[in-house]
């Protein structure tokens, strides 16, 4: 895989996430413990991908990874490439639709 990129111009070439974009992954998500229920893109243009249930912020969750490696174990992740900044994508499990709403941090008004 190529070199890990946080930051990359959005929106991306073709629709589609580039291969070397990096996103904070939930460990459990990585490693196909649990599937990718929720995927951030906030408004700093970083991405999150989690499962869901495991506590977000717990720094030990989560690690850089490449979206791709996400992509690879589950294609569905490939719909929301074109999310914009400042939204989510939701969805109760795997096999769901992804729901995609306006998100900001707790406390974001500031």
């Amino acid at each position: 895989m190529s070199q890990l990129v946080r930051n990359m111009p959005f929106p991306f070439p073709d629709g589609k996430f580039p291969l070397e974009l990096g996103a904070v992954v939930q460990r459990t998500v990585s490693s196909g413990e649990l599937p990718a229920l929720v995927v951030i893109h906030d408004d700093e243009n970083d991405w999150l991908i989690g499962d869901g249930v495991t506590d977000a912020s717990d720094p030990a969750a989560s690690a850089l990874s490449h979206v791709q490696h996400v992509v690879d174990r589950d294609p569905t992740v490939a719909d929301i490439a074109t999310m914009p900044c400042g939204y989510a994508a939701r969805r109760p499990s795997r096999s769901a639709p992804w729901v995609i709403e306006e998100w900001c941090y707790e406390g974001g008004d500031e």
